[in-house]
């Protein structure tokens, strides 16, 4: 075990409740368990049950982020709220950048949209900088729009290729696998995940923008584009961070939830209970933009580490031996 880099890590969290306590943000810490979840068809859960001798069994989840019920604060008048917390995600490989246990900070500010919040990000990391942090991992943050990732280094334009028809011919056309009937979310993430990530400018942190609208999510859409306010910060070629300009519509929201809920049941191994009546606790949410951070690839980072194995006390392989 490397209890020099669990000194460090410890130290860092210091800074970072330093970084938003100076700042007039309220640490808050929600349910890790949860009887509901925002039902999102790309993330698998972990189920469990509340098990009383004095009502029914309840099934229960591990909450994959702390969105829900932090929304909830937020709505009920909270202000600029922060917190660091175990996370869960089932079904994913164990690996130097994946452990099904691992730790989130999240934060929402007020009145701000997602291109703010990259300055606050960018001055968080410039906070937690460590003697040997490399270069690739220091501000300032390079920043690219995701049409302009597809431009340079997939060799086609997005936007003009943003069907599902011309997705399949983009794949065939650059001779990777495809099966019949995949929707267009998979067909997306086949040629980005093929051809743009691994290529992404990696001399610096880069913030990639603009996603495509199509890709179910609570981030506002950019008005007259196909495309939606959301970012991610990459770190030598690992995501480390995702945002958003926060919905508030809540038909949007709403709309959201009848979407996936259908998706969820159709394609998850472990279903989870969702409330559509949940976005009524929204009612008041305010203007936002909110981020989650992966702590601990954020701390491996930091470290020069390319592997999150070495920030971690027991990682889930080394408990399975």
């Amino acid at each position: 075990m490397n209890f020099d880099a669990q000194r460090k890590r410890s130290a860092l969290y210091g800074r970072i409740r330093s970084f938003f306590n100076d700042r007039g943000y309220l640490e808050v810490e929600t349910p890790l368990l949860s009887s509901h979840l925002i039902p999102e068809a790309s993330i698998e859960n972990f189920r469990t049950s509340l098990i009383s001798p004095y009502r029914d069994d309840r099934p229960l989840f591990l909450i994959p982020s702390p969105e829900l019920h932090m929304k909830e604060l937020m709505a009920a008048g909270s202000g600029d709220i922060y917190q660091i917390c175990k996370c869960f995600r089932n079904s994913e490989q164990i690996s130097p950048v994946h452990n099904p246990e691992f730790t989130m900070l999240e934060w929402y500010k007020t009145g701000i949209d997602a291109e703010k919040n990259i300055g606050i990000c960018e001055d968080l990391v410039r906070a937690l900088l460590l003697e040997e942090t490399p270069e690739s991992c220091r501000p300032p943050f390079r920043r690219m729009e995701m049409e302009e990732a597809f431009r340079e280094l997939a060799g086609f334009s997005l936007q003009e290729n943003l069907s599902e028809e011309a997705l399949g011919e983009q794949l065939d056309r650059h001779s990777i696998p495809r099966d019949a009937g995949e929707e267009w979310e998979v067909l997306f993430h086949k040629l980005f995940l093929t051809l743009v990530e691994p290529e992404l400018p990696s001399d610096r942190p880069l913030v990639l923008t603009n996603y495509p609208d199509r890709i179910p999510t609570l981030a506002q859409s950019i008005p007259g584009t196909p495309w939606s306010d959301r970012w991610e910060l990459y770190m030598q070629g690992i995501e480390i961070a995702n945002c958003y300009s926060e919905e508030t519509d809540l038909d949007r929201i709403r709309d959201f939830y009848e979407k996936e809920i259908p998706e969820k049941r159709k394609n998850a191994v472990i279903d989870v209970l969702c409330r559509p009546d949940w976005t009524e606790k929204l009612t008041g949410f305010p203007e936002s933009s909110g981020t989650a951070v992966g702590v601990d690839r954020l701390i491996a980072a930091l470290l020069g580490d390319k592997s999150i194995q070495g920030v971690i006390l027991f990682p889930l392989d080394a408990i399975l031996l």
